[in-house]
């Protein structure tokens, strides 16, 4: 069966890397797919008519509930958010992290298990720190996917 191709990719704004966000520009560009992005404060963004910016109110997770609320299935999320990217997998569209990995259904829950219990060992004081700097291998490694997930 071939894959279809994604009518919109969202992006979780306000957290997302700025070199990310230009390599989705371009693939929208390139393949003729929407964009919007999705964040609590206005950002700039260039001007097409694939691409725009929706500002959702400050309240908690917002920006969360606008993209559950509209994506649809085979839909492309663009989220670090673990949480907003179980949701995404619910409603059969596809969540891609900023450094390039893609959530899967039969991943998601031990994901999110591994991130509740780091977050224990946070709050605890047991560990510090956070993830690596974003970096040109990140970059890559997102391209690479995004490539896979559009061709």
């Amino acid at each position: 069966m071939p894959k279809r191709k994604p009518k919109t990719i969202w992006i979780d704004a306000d957290a997302c890397p700025k070199p990310v966000k230009e390599i989705i520009y371009k693939t929208s560009v390139r393949l003729n797919i929407s964009v919007v992005l999705v964040a609590n404060d206005y950002q700039n963004i260039p001007t097409s008519d694939l691409i725009r910016l929706t500002v959702v109110s400050n309240g908690f997770d917002a920006a969360d509930k606008h993209i559950i609320d509209n994506v649809e299935p085979h839909d492309i999320v663009i989220t670090a958010d673990i949480p907003l990217a179980a949701e995404v997998l619910k409603k059969k569209a596809v969540a891609l992290d900023p450094r390039g990995q893609i959530y899967h259904e039969n991943t998601i829950a031990s994901i999110l298990s591994v991130r509740d219990f780091l977050k224990e060992m946070r709050d605890a004081g047991t560990l510090t720190g956070g993830p690596a700097a974003f970096g040109p291998k990140d970059i890559k490694q997102f391209a690479d996917s995004l490539n896979r997930l559009t061709s």
